[in-house]
Formats: C-alpha cells, sequence, structure tokens
C-alpha cells in the first residue's frame, strides 16, 4: 500500500509532540507500507527516513513559495499543502494520505479530491480549542481554522490521540460522523526513553545533582501553561532547584512575560535555572531522569507525549488534569493530577511529591512500568496501518 504522510515537522527539525509522533510513527509504518514523508525543510541528504529492519520511508522536502516571504505565515503555509498535493499527484498519487496538523490538513484535503483517495487526518489538537493561536497568527488563525475544519468534516478517518481529544473533536466539529474518529493513542521508544545514570549534562548547564530539583520541557506558548508553574514556584519548597527546558516562544509578548516572571523569581529564591536553547533528545533525557518531580501545567492537552517520556525516564509527574493526560498519568500511582491554571493547587502537589522522596521514586518506578507495556510505537503503527487498510478498501 502506498501512503503519503503529510508534516510539517519532521528530523532534525522537530520542536513539539506532533513531529515526535511523527519521527517515530514514520519509523515503524516503513516497516509496513509503501511510505513517503513529504514535510517542511531542506531535503534530507539521504532522502529516506530508516525503518530498521524491513524498509524506509521516502522523505520530500517542502517550502513555502518565496513569492510569500513576507506575508502572514498562515498564507505561507497554504502554498507549501500545495507544493505537497502538486507533488503526490506529480508522483502518481497514493492509496491513502495522511495528514498533520492544520499545517498539512489542507494537503491532504487537496490530494484526496484530486487522486480520488481516502483522507487520514491526525488531530494532535484543535484550533477552536486554542483562541490564543490568533496572538501569533493575526488574521491567519482565520485561515488557519478553515484549513482544519474543511479537512476534519470531510476527511474518510479521523485519528484522535486521546480519548479526550475524541470528544473534543466531537464538540467542536458537530459534523463529524462519531463512526469516523478513531482513538490512536501516541506512543513512546522506551528503549530510547530510559533513566540515564550519568551526570554530565546536569554539571554542564550548573544543575546540583545532589539537591532535589523539578523540571519543565516545553514550548513557551499559552498552551503548555508555563506562567502557571512561574506562578507556582514562590510557594515551592526553595530547598529544590527549579529548572526549565523552556524556548521557542509563540510571540514577543509572551516572552517578555515568562522573563519578567523568572526574573523576579530569581530576586525572591536561588536555584532558577533557564535553559532556553533547543536541547538535544540526551540531554533531556538526562535531565527528566535525574528530576524529582516533572512538571506538565498544560491548560489544554490532547495528550502530551512529554508526560510519556518523563514517565519512561522513571519521573514522578505532576500535571493538569485536561484533554488526555488523565489517559496516562495515573492519579496517585505514577504522579498526582491538578487543576489547569491552578497554581497553588499546582505547588501544593509539587511539595507533596518533594516532600517525600522515597513515593517520587515509587512513582518513577511505576511510570517506567506503564510506558513500557500501554504505549509503544509499533503496536500504534500497527493500528494505523490496519486503519488504512479500512479507508483503502471503501468505495469511492
Amino acid at each position: 500500500m502506498r501512503v503519503a504522510l503529510l508534516t510539517r515537522e519532521f528530523p532534525p527539525n522537530v520542536y513539539g509532540g506532533a513531529g515526535v509522533h511523527v519521527e517515530y510513527l514514520a519509523r515503524e509504518l516503513a516497516r509496513l507500507v509503501e511510505l513517503t514523508v513529504h514535510y517542511e525543510g531542506d531535503q534530507l541528504p539521504s532522502a529516506a527516513a530508516d525503518g530498521g529492519g524491513g524498509g524506509a520511508a521516502a522523505v520530500r522536502a517542502h517550502r513555502p513559495w518565496p513569492a510569500l516571504d513576507g506575508a502572514n505565515d498562515a498564507l505561507r503555509i497554504a502554498s507549501m499543502d500545495l507544493s505537497m498535493a502538486a507533488a503526490v499527484n506529480r508522483a502518481g498519487g497514493a492509496d491513502v494520505v495522511h495528514s498533520h496538523t492544520w499545517y498539512t490538513n489542507l494537503a491532504g484535503h487537496l490530494i484526496s479530491l484530486v487522486e480520488g483517495i481516502g483522507h487520514v487526518m491526525t488531530a494532535h489538537s484543535l484550533e477552536p480549542r486554542r483562541p490564543w493561536k490568533a496572538e501569533q497568527l493575526g488574521g491567519g488563525y482565520a485561515l488557519s481554522s478553515w484549513c482544519e475544519r474543511v479537512a476534519i468534516e470531510s476527511a474518510a478517518a479521523v485519528v484522535a490521540v486521546s480519548d479526550g481529544m475524541r470528544t473534543d473533536i466531537l464538540d467542536a466539529y458537530p459534523a463529524v460522523e462519531p463512526a469516523r474518529v478513531h482513538v490512536i493513542r501516541n506512543g513512546i521508544d522506551t528503549d530510547e526513553y530510559a533513566p540515564d545514570p550519568g551526570t554530565d549534562v546536569l554539571e554542564r548547564y550548573g544543575v546540583d545533582p545532589d539537591r532535589p530539583y523539578v523540571v519543565f520541557v516545553g514550548r513557551i506558548t499559552r498552551q503548555k501553561g508555563l506562567p502557571v508553574l512561574l506562578r507556582a514556584a514562590a510557594a515551592i519548597d526553595p530547598a529544590a532547584q527549579l529548572v526549565l527546558c523552556a524556548g521557542a516562544p509563540d510571540t514577543e509578548d509572551l516572552h517578555r512575560e515568562v522573563t519578567e516572571l523568572v526574573d523576579g523569581l530569581r530576586a525572591s529564591r536561588g536555584g532558577v535555572i533557564w535553559l532556553s536553547g533547543m536541547l538535544a533528545k540526551p540531554e533531556v533525557i538526562q535531565l527528566l531522569s535525574h528530576a524529582t518531580v516533572f512538571v506538565c501545567p498544560s491548560v489544554y492537552e490532547p495528550l502530551g507525549i512529554v508526560n510519556l517520556e518523563a514517565m519512561a525516564c522513571a519521573t514522578a509527574v505532576v500535571a493538569s488534569r485536561v484533554g488526555g493526560i488523565p489517559e496516562v498519568v495515573a492519579d496517585g500511582s505514577t504522579g498526582l493530577l491538578v487543576p489547569p491554571d491552578d497554581p497553588a493547587a499546582l505547588a501544593g502537589a509539587v511539595n507533596e511529591v518533594l516532600a517525600d522522596p522515597a513515593r517520587a521514586a515509587a512513582m518513577g518506578r511505576a511510570g517506567r512500568e506503564r510506558a513500557v507495556a500501554e504505549f509503544g510505537w509499533a503496536a500504534v503503527a500497527e493500528r494505523t496501518a490496519r486503519l488504512y487498510a479500512e479507508v483503502a478498501a471503501r468505495p469511492g
């Protein structure tokens, strides 16, 4: 079966959960189908994504049209969607097209029309649930919302990455028939994401391995709730360090807000370490491995792969009770769940874990066991390939 997989993010340019999902899904799918990945970026030298032991995906790079330089970002993305649609058409089509996020949803829809094939789209988040995107895209938010709506309401199948996400899809888009929405959760590579006993990364970034610390990993976006954590931090045990792996701000206003909160926090307590650059994956793994607790203060999160990453590294999690997070973090077992946008509740839960190192370690072990047992990428790819077969077999 020939599958065209459409994504904005692909290695080495992966900066969010959707990109992580596509990276590992493509690796596993390449063992099961004839896969071509279309992505935004420069053509990889090898022009292939290794599937390991069974095949490789061809990769094709696309760029927004230079004629649109300086235009609204959503218009530039739409031009890249046309480039992807044209590339699939020139290559003789495919049996199924699979798009990820609004950045490529329009391309998937256009390919389905031109080629007469089924469009599968994975919803990693929903534009109606992210109104703050208007800060970043301006009027382009209306265009991104339109791209998503057109695609999701006409797709042959919609993949929701959690039960919570499926509920959100059916609520935000009542025209979508429930039978077309399939839950296939995100996964984690527990061979790669595993406890790292080394401390060289900690020492490089000034983290004291002999002191407990709280770690955050995520982009600076309204969705990830970093300001919530920073407001909670004043009430977090001052004996604990606070390590913020936070970069790629959505807007200058949000970056200024976070900077002011960090500066104010540093004036009142020590041990605040802000790593604003893009860290390599092994660095993140070591930082997660030695943390007493990982914090995910998201105000919106369809699933939250980063929680799985922390759990696979045997680290206790304190996270918001939103979206698909409760399907990953078992409250009281692998971590603690708190109401979103509630700094006091967040600080209380973090302090509860910090105060009991033995319990924190037990939560970490339970999280690792859960990640290994329930969230393997091979199973995710197999379910996705079965969905492709169902879609391709439908008349018309």
